[in-house]
Order: C-alpha cells, then structure tokens, then sequence
C-alpha cells in the first residue's frame, strides 16, 4: 500500500497513528493565570544531554484556548512546565487527566492526581509520578498546519520515585507507559541489553 497523506489512506483509522510507536507520554503540568493544569502529550521526547533538554508537541485546540490547548497556552505565560513521567499503575489516572476539561478547571483535582510544589519552577508535579522533570521554557514554535505546535525547554530538575531505581538504573515499578496509536497503549517491562559494535 502506498498513499499520499493529502490525498487519504482509504483505511477505517488513520495508520500513521501507529506507525511511530511505542511514543512516550509526557504528562505536562502547567500553572497559568487561570489555575494549574495536567495533560499528556504522546508526541514527545528527550533531545539533548548537556544541558538536558525536552519537546513535546500539541496538535490540537480547544473552543475555550483558540488554536491552541491548556498546556501551550500556560506554557506561554510563565515559561515553564514539569514532564511527568506515568508507569503502568497510572495509566487510568494519565487517560483520565486526557478529558477536555474548560480551561481554568484542574486536571490534578477532577482526576485524584496527587500534586506537590516542584523545586525550581513555579508548577505542580504529580508526587506518584515514576518520575518529572521541571523544565524552563526556551521555545515554542508554530509547526505546519492547523494548532500544531512544539514546546521545548531545559530540564532545570529531576524528581525520581525512590522505588523506580533498581541497582543505581532507572526502571519504572510497573513498567514504561506508552502510546501505540489508535486508543492502543503498552506496558513495557521486557527488556534486553545491546552493545554498540
């Protein structure tokens, strides 16, 4: 099969939702004029070491937010954000925190999602999270089409559940969270070890 995106794939679901898979989730927290706010993002990833840096893209608005979402658009007015890190035992309350909820109204409150103060940025971060990371903001970029948008920042803290470190290694309790596309997710806990030749 082959098709160009402009002109439709002709399946039921859209295949490029899975093509890309497994997706980390980067479960972003946000505190803004209205209030604070939790959301996942599975378009997201690390992109450099030193200094640690993150994107993560939002692809869609809301009536409430013109073009754009919660996230981004409390992103813009305080510059900052947490990455929040789920393991498998959050996957309920990460899809719950997925509602369009209007802006003003907290995800952490309507989900149970328990929050406490991050260390470096005005922001809540989710205390059972496998793990956050409190970033700064260092630029938000309009990509092509209709209220995509990439969110990029430095990673000015790292929280670690105690329970998610093994051996000095990071390994979520109940295994890595994922997007596969579609309303497909996975918990991964089979991993292996290869060495670079």
């Amino acid at each position: 099969m082959f098709y160009r995106p402009e002109t439709g794939h002709g399946l039921p679901h859209n295949p490029l939702n899975a093509l890309v898979a497994p997706r980390p989730i980067a479960w972003v927290s946000t505190r803004g004029a209205l209030g604070d706010n939790l959301a996942p993002h599975s378009f997201f990833n690390l992109t450099a070491y030193v200094p640690p840096q993150v994107m993560f893209c939002s692809t869609s608005g809301k009536a409430d937010r013109p073009g754009t979402k919660d996230s981004v658009a409390q992103i813009a007015e305080s510059r900052v954000f947490c990455i929040n890190i789920a393991d498998g035992a959050m996957k309920d309350q990460m899809n719950a925190t997925s509602a369009a909820l209007p802006a003003g109204v907290s995800e952490f409150e309507a989900a149970g999602v328990a929050s406490t103060p991050c260390e470096t940025i005005d922001c809540l971060r989710v205390t059972d999270a496998a793990a956050s990371l409190e970033c700064r903001m260092t630029r938000i970029v309009r990509l092509a089409g209709e209220a995509n948008i990439m969110v990029m920042g430095v990673v000015t803290g790292i929280h670690i559940r105690p329970d998610c470190l093994v051996d000095g290694r990071f390994v979520p309790a109940t295994g890595w969270l994922s997007r596969l596309g579609y309303k497909d997710y996975t918990i991964t806990t089979d991993t292996f070890e290869m060495e670079r030749p």
